[in-house]
């Protein structure tokens, strides 16, 4: 499936766009871990679960829920949430 990555994480993967696998949002980022070493740990902590400045967009629905299932044919956003004062 295609997964559109944010700016601040494209030093992993050097482009946009990239396509990975999985049967739920976690193995999508194991697949991704597999390809682009270090870009897993930049999304999901140490507990497993989503970072809190972290979005993701299933087909245009977030998504907070790793074990949220996938479909080859899905498009998946990643989304660097902005903070501040």
């Amino acid at each position: 499936m295609k997964v559109l990555i944010p700016g601040a994480l494209r030093s992993y993967t050097r482009t946009t766009e990239v396509e990975a696998e999985g049967g739920t949002l976690a193995e999508l980022f194991a697949d991704l871990e597999r390809r682009y070493p270090g870009i897993r740990f930049r999304v999901v902590d140490e507990q497993g679960l989503l970072r809190p400045n972290m979005r993701l967009f299933v087909n245009g629905r977030g998504v907070r829920e790793l074990g949220h299932p996938l479909r080859p044919q899905d498009f998946v956003a990643v989304v660097l949430a902005l903070s501040g004062g």
